[in-house]
C-alpha cells in the first residue's frame, strides 16, 4: 500500500521522544514534571457552575464560528487589551490555537507565488505545528534561527529576496516558546513592512500575551492598526489555556481581515470541529472577566523573581521577558535532560525537541526547556535541584 511521503521526514513528536529518552531509566528522586506548558494554576471558580447550568447546549450542534455572545466578549477583550475595535466577522472561535494556527495556513497559504513553490518561514526553535502546517500545504518550510544573536526572534528581513518574494506566511510566537522573548511595536512595524513590500501574511501566534512580568506585550493588531498596515496581512491567535489555565477547555480564537477570517470560517463549516455551546459559554465568561487573569499572573511574577534569585549571576541565564518558560543553556539538551532526570527526578524538555536542523546546526541543541507552571513551592524545589545538577552549588 503506498503512503504519502509529505509528512515522512517528521521526527517524532516532542513528548514521545522525552519518554523514549528518560522512561527506561530510574528518577533520581519524587519526579517533578516541568517539561510541558501545562498551567497548573487554579482555574476559574465560575468554569463548573457555567458549564452545569449549560449541559443541556451537550444535546445541541453549537453554531461553527462562536455564538454571538462569544465573538462580542471576544471582541470587547480585545478593544480593552489593544485598542482594536473588531467586527465580530474579524473572529472566529476555535477548537484549539493548534487547530487555528495549522487550518489558517490550509484556507489562506496560495498554490503559487510568481509561479514557484510557496514559503512558509517559522523560527527556529518554534512550536511544532507551523512546519506541519507548511508541509500539508506543500509549500517549503523555511526554518529562520531566533537565538541569542537575533534576541531569540527571527531576523526574517535578512533573508534572501527570492526566498522572501515565494513567502506566502510567516509565523510569529510573542511571547516566543521556548525563549521569552518579546517582539517590540518596531518589530511587528517591521514585519508588517515586510510583508507588505513581499506580499505574504503574518500569523501571529500570541496564545502567551497574557502572561508578563510588568508591561504587557504589545500585539500585531494594535501595530497593523497604528501604522495603517492593510487588514489581511496580519492574523491574531490567542487561547484560554494560558491566559485563564484552562488547556483542557480548547478555547481560543483567531482575528484578522475579514476576507481572512471569511475563508477561515468556509474551511471550519466543510471540515472543521466547533467548541460545544456549553464550552463556549464558559469561554464567553473566561474573555469577560480580567480578575483571574490578573491573580494568576501575580503568581507567575513571583516565579519569575524566584528563578532570577536561584540563577543569578549563573553564566547564560537569560531572564524571559513573559510567557512561562526558562530557556536554559547546557553543554547538550539530551544529556543534560538524562542527568538531571537520573540525579534527581526533575524532568524537563531537551530544547533540540522543539528546532530543527540546518546547515548542520540545531539552535536548540545546547538548551532544555523548563515551564513554571506548577506550584511556587514545587517550582523552586525543582528550579534549584536543577541548578546545583546541572550547574554547581548554589552561589
Amino acid at each position: 500500500m503506498a503512503f504519502p511521503e509529505r509528512f515522512s521526514n517528521l521526527p517524532e513528536y516532542a513528548f514521545p521522544r522525552l519518554r523514549a529518552l528518560l522512561d527506561s531509566h530510574p528518577s533520581g528522586g519524587t519526579p517533578i514534571a516541568m517539561t510541558i506548558g501545562e498551567p497548573r494554576h487554579p482555574m476559574p471558580d465560575f468554569v463548573g457552575p457555567i458549564l452545569a447550568a449549560n449541559l443541556d447546549g451537550f444535546a445541541i450542534y453549537p453554531p461553527n464560528d462562536g455564538t454571538p455572545e462569544l465573538l462580542a466578549a471576544i471582541a470587547g477583550w480585545v478593544g480593552r487589551r489593544y485598542d482594536v475595535a473588531l467586527n465580530t466577522n474579524q473572529i472566529m472561535a476555535l477548537n484549539g490555537t493548534r487547530e487555528g494556527l495549522f487550518n489558517a495556513a490550509v484556507a489562506l497559504c496560495v498554490e503559487a507565488k510568481g509561479g514557484k513553490r510557496p514559503v512558509i518561514l517559522m523560527p527556529n526553535p518554534f512550536y511544532q505545528v507551523y512546519a506541519v502546517a507548511a508541509l500539508a500545504m506543500g509549500a517549503e518550510p523555511i526554518y529562520v534561527p531566533a537565538t541569542a544573536a537575533t534576541g531569540h526572534l527571527p531576523d526574517y528581513a535578512s533573508l534572501p529576496r527570492d526566498i522572501l518574494d515565494r513567502t506566502a506566511i510567516a509565523y510569529l510566537c510573542s511571547p516566543a516558546n521556548p525563549q521569552g522573548a518579546v517582539a517590540s511595536t518596531d518589530y511587528w512595524a517591521d514585519l508588517l513592512a515586510l510583508a507588505e513590500k513581499h506580499d505574504f501574511q503574518v500569523l501571529a501566534d500570541e496564545c502567551y500575551a497574557e502572561i508578563y512580568r510588568d508591561t504587557p506585550p504589545p500585539g500585531i493588531l494594535s501595530v497593523a492598526k497604528t501604522t495603517g498596515a492593510d487588514p489581511e496581512r496580519a492574523l491574531t491567535f490567542h487561547s484560554l489555556s494560558k491566559r485563564s489555565n484552562l488547556p483542557g477547555l480548547r478555547s481560543g480564537f483567531v482575528a484578522g481581515g475579514p476576507q481572512s477570517i471569511t475563508r477561515i470560517r468556509q474551511l471550519r463549516a466543510f471540515a472543521g470541529a466547533p467548541l460545544p455551546l456549553p464550552i463556549q459559554k464558559v469561554s464567553e465568561a473566561a474573555w469577560n472577566d480580567e480578575a483571574h487573569v490578573t491573580a494568576s499572573r501575580a503568581m507567575y511574577v513571583e516565579k519569575f523573581a524566584l528563578a532570577d534569585r536561584i540563577f543569578d549571576g549563573m553564566q547564560g541565564y537569560m531572564p524571559p521577558q513573559a510567557g512561562f518558560f526558562l530557556w536554559l543553556p547546557v553543554q547538550d539538551g539530551e544529556e543534560a535532560a538524562l542527568k538531571l532526570w537520573r540525579e534527581t527526578g526533575v524532568r524537563v524538555l531537551p530544547g533540540a525537541y522543539l528546532s530543527r536542523d540546518v546547515g548542520g546546526d540545531n539552535p536548540g541543541a545546547g538548551y532544555i526547556r523548563v515551564a513554571l507552571v506548577a506550584p511556587k513551592e514545587e517550582t523552586q524545589r525543582g528550579l534549584t535541584q536543577l541548578r546545583d545538577c546541572l550547574y554547581g552549588q548554589g552561589r
